[in-house]
């Protein structure tokens, strides 16, 4: 099975880069499965329904989400409408929406995703392992699940590395989102579990973190409050993350960063290469 992970939509570059390439990617590249964390789509804060409709339609199987998920107020009442949105599973009981979900995939198989928000200098959310766990106990890779994709949205590295070693030979993949800026640690760890620390942005790396670059540089110089933050407008690079799974395992069998576009330099995985 193939999977492609695709790091947080900024603005509307980041959206359209998604929109216009992800069919050609899913045909082309024959995939079978496709997440997109897309919780700063909206202008850099947040996701209208509307817009979520838009990235599944071009391909995406589920849409993630991280502290930015409730940004735009309707996410309140569409979330609760729409299976394939998720916000972090971690946010208290009688939060709008669900934080997992278990879907087909294009061969057939069983994909449970799961998304978690860190709580390292963020907002102090329940449990991040914890929910993970009760998450796997209720459906289990090799069980009711025949893969396992866990988008864990925080800002420390050492927790998201922590998370990983944790889920070890239980998921198929742990991937990073949040910081916007894609690390080189990608690889499968001991047991068979993917990992990326943060699989970065789809969006215009000309910025700061995705957001147009005047207004941040001013207020480091300055530290004085300002505009509102805005979203870059340039040509978008799709920053993601390609897994091959052992469909008799579920656990990755290679693992390979996905660019396309925009600042950075294109790679291509190698076994997408026929």
């Amino acid at each position: 099975m193939r999977l492609l992970f695709l790091g947080d939509i900024v603005g509307r570059s980041g959206r359209n880069a998604v929109v216009d390439r992800l069919p050609g990617l899913v045909a082309d590249r024959r995939l079978d499965f496709v997440i997109v964390n897309g919780e700063n789509a909206a202008g850099g804060f947040g996701i209208t329904e509307d817009i979520h409709m838009a990235i599944l339609d071009a391909g995406a199987d589920v849409v993630t989400t991280g502290n930015h998920a409730f940004d735009q107020r309707e996410a309140l009442v569409f979330a609760e409408r729409q299976d394939r949105f998720l916000r972090p599973t971690n946010y208290p009981p009688g939060t709008p929406g669900k934080g997992s979900g278990l879907y087909t995939a294009r061969n057939g198989a069983r994909v449970l995703v799961i998304n978690v928000m860190g709580r390292v200098f963020m907002d102090a959310l329940d449990d991040p392992f914890a929910a993970i766990d009760a998450e796997l106990a209720a459906c289990p890779l090799g069980e009711q699940a025949d893969a396992v994709i866990i988008d864990f949205h925080a800002e420390a590295s050492s927790e998201k590395q922590a998370a990983a070693h944790y889920v070890d030979g239980r998921a198929t993949l742990l991937v990073g989102t949040h910081t916007h800026v894609p690390t080189s640690d990608y690889r499968v760890l001991t047991r068979g579990t993917a990992f990326q620390t943060d699989v970065g942005m789809c969006g215009d790396y000309d910025s700061v973190i995705g957001m147009d670059k005047e207004e941040p540089v001013r207020r480091f110089l300055t530290k004085v409050p300002g505009e509102r933050f805005s979203a870059a407008k340039g040509e978008a690079t799709l920053a993601g993350l390609a897994v091959e799974v052992d469909d008799t395992t579920g656990l990755a069998i290679a693992v390979a960063p996905f660019r396309q576009g925009g600042m950075l330099a294109e790679t291509i995985p190698s076994f997408w290469v026929d």
